[in-house]
């Protein structure tokens, strides 16, 4: 053992990289750092390029001085964002620089430094010497400290959510760009060859077979045995691990399946001879038959919304459990048994509060609109952000979609892109349905094709249309068509029009951001709907009204998108009453 751990100190000491995160940080030995982090403005990010901020140089000698100090500056909470923390921030998209000190004992087990998320670069430094960097807002990442800690310690994390042409999302967007550590924080504890990763779920198309695999991490991780059971159901299955360290898993299993009506969860339990690790894990199988989604075999309609990660009240990222119960709980008040995150992965809070409360998701990357698909390295980064989505949330039952982006300019480097994305996701995860949200469609009169040669790749079309706001209605909505080029399910994933909560008028004109008009807008939509055979579910945009800086309609807007059928307040507009009914007539 000894040895062992001293292997992994050597590696530890030459080149630290940010990693995918351990699966189910949740259920390890973890020690929290979230609490009050010290914080420095640079909105220069001077700091960044000669002034030691990272390294938290101290003056050489007594003619030498440093001009930063973290020693009496105050604080921020993590996880947050600072935009909604300090007035001065409001809008800040620039550098902070966050500290935070911890004692650490060495115990023989290997350390982890893991963050939930930071937006959008993140540079991390521990104890004067920088380990790695990060980029993207959403999905969590890790560095293996084993070697550095001690006794005493000292993080720095430079954040920075400037926007770049070259970012994912690029540089604009509709929504606030939340800056910060805006999720948990956590020291996890480990054995020097422990359960790093795995997968288990019914096998595609199978629903009394469990398939998937255990991978195992250290020098003694090849030929180990590893055990699955789900006591409650009496299933106890072992493997042995190959040179990789990856035990392949299949056997059968008579399960209850997991579904909005009954979201049956069993609790999971994986062991080796120096690990063991459990958690619940719902079962279920979703595919497609021509242009009808599958849950469990069983024809599903997607009755969704979009939800954005905000709480509106609050003026702020949506980061706690709470939070999350709070954003699905109204979902379901309408009647959903889908939700489609947007644009972006939310918080591991949120698909795990889907899988207790039964609610099925979409989640996406954030290749959203203006991605510069032929930049150099901009491949790398979206299958980056790919990876680390399904690695955190493969083992979520509620997810049923993994989509790869949201109204991009179908070209040569986008098509190329995203049938790439398509591709390397399949390798991934074959068990769950490919989309994309695209908002290219043909119009000839009231005649909608859809024809994104993309769409071939994918398990369902995503479609993002606004007719009756961003295009006006030729005629009433029952006289529209829609055709297909591919037998696949359509999802219309986005639809709506804005409206100001108690704002009363006429229903016949757009620019009054009236209740009345965005009802109007969606009884005609409800009307068009009835006309597409190979609809498979619908999602509103949006649930709540959420910040935008770019709506700067003064008299409605006042820096908010208004397309929520609730207010930020939690108000419901009459569109809200619309789509309530609309669910209710569909049956579960």
């Amino acid at each position: 053992m000894r040895l062992l751990l001293t292997t992994f100190l050597l590696a530890a000491c030459f080149g630290l990289q940010a990693q995918t995160a351990i699966t189910n940080v949740q259920g390890r030995k973890t020690t929290s750092l979230n609490g009050n982090w010290q914080y420095l403005i640079d909105p220069e990010d001077f700091g960044n390029r000669n002034n030691g901020v990272g390294t938290e140089r101290v003056p050489g000698d007594k003619h030498e001085f440093v001009e930063f100090s973290f020693d009496a500056s105050a604080t921020l909470h993590v996880p947050g964002d600072f935009n909604s923390q300090l007035p001065e921030l409001t809008y800040y998209e620039s550098t902070v620089w966050y500290r935070k000190q911890f004692d650490y004992t060495p115990n023989g087990q290997r350390l982890f430094l893991v963050f939930g998320a930071v937006n959008y670069r993140a540079d991390v430094y521990l104890n004067g010497k920088k380990i790695g960097s990060h980029e993207g807002g959403f999905t969590p990442f890790q560095f293996e400290i084993t070697a550095l800690a001690q006794a005493h310690n000292s993080i720095v994390v430079r954040v920075n959510n400037q926007r770049s042409k070259e970012g994912i999302p690029a540089a604009g967007f509709d929504w606030y760009n939340y800056g910060g550590i805006t999720r948990d924080v956590n020291l996890v504890e480990t054995p020097a060859s422990f359960i790093e990763d795995y997968f288990v779920q019914f096998k595609k198309g199978a629903a009394n077979k469990v398939a998937g695999w255990v991978k195992l991490n250290g020098t003694a991780a090849a030929g180990q045995q590893v055990t699955v059971s789900v006591p409650e159901a009496g299933i106890s299955y072992a493997a042995s691990t190959n040179d990789s360290g990856i035990a392949l898993l299949e056997f059968p299993a008579t399960l209850k399946p997991w579904s909005p009506d009954n979201p049956k969860r069993y609790t999971v339990r994986l062991t080796t001879g120096t690990d063991a690790i459990q958690e619940q894990i719902g079962f279920r199988t979703i595919e497609t038959d021509g242009a009808v989604v599958l849950l469990n075999r069983r024809k599903v309609f997607l009755k969704g919304v979009n939800i954005h990660e905000e709480i509106g009240a609050g003026k702020r990222r949506a980061y706690t459990q709470s939070d999350a119960l709070y954003l699905l709980q109204h979902a379901k008040a309408m009647g959903c048994n889908f939700v489609r995150l947007t644009h972006y992965p939310h918080s591991e809070y949120m698909v795990r509060m889907a899988d207790s409360l039964g609610v099925l998701l979409w989640e996406e990357i954030p290749a959203w609109q203006s991605i510069a698909f032929d930049s150099p390295g901009m491949q790398l980064k979206l299958s980056n952000m790919l990876r680390e989505m399904i690695a955190r949330d493969k083992n979520r039952s509620s997810i049923i979609i993994w989509s790869l982006s949201n109204e991009t300019t179908p070209g040569p480097a986008r098509d190329g892109a995203l049938v790439q994305l398509a591709l390397l996701a399949r390798s991934l995860d074959s068990t769950r349905l490919i989309a994309s949200a695209f908002n290219h469609v043909r119009f000839s009169h009231t005649t909608v094709h859809i024809s994104d040669t993309v769409s071939k790749y994918l398990d369902v079309i995503g479609v993002n249309e606004y007719l009756g706001w961003y295009k006006p209605w030729e005629a009433p909505g029952a006289a529209y068509k829609w055709t297909s080029d591919f037998n696949k399910p359509l999802i219309m994933s986005e639809f709506g029009a804005e409206a100001l909560a108690g704002h009363h008028g006429s229903a016949d004109t757009a620019n009054n951001w009236t209740e009345e008009y965005q009802e109007e807008v969606y009884k005609q939509q409800l009307a068009m709907f009835k006309n597409i055979p190979f609809l498979a579910g619908t999602c509103p945009w949006v649930l709540f009204d959420f910040r935008s800086p770019r709506r700067m309609q003064s008299q409605y807007q006042r820096g908010w998108n208004r397309k929520g059928l609730l207010s930020e307040k939690g108000e419901k507009k009459k569109a809200w009453y619309i789509v309530k009914r609309y669910y209710d007539t569909m049956g579960k």
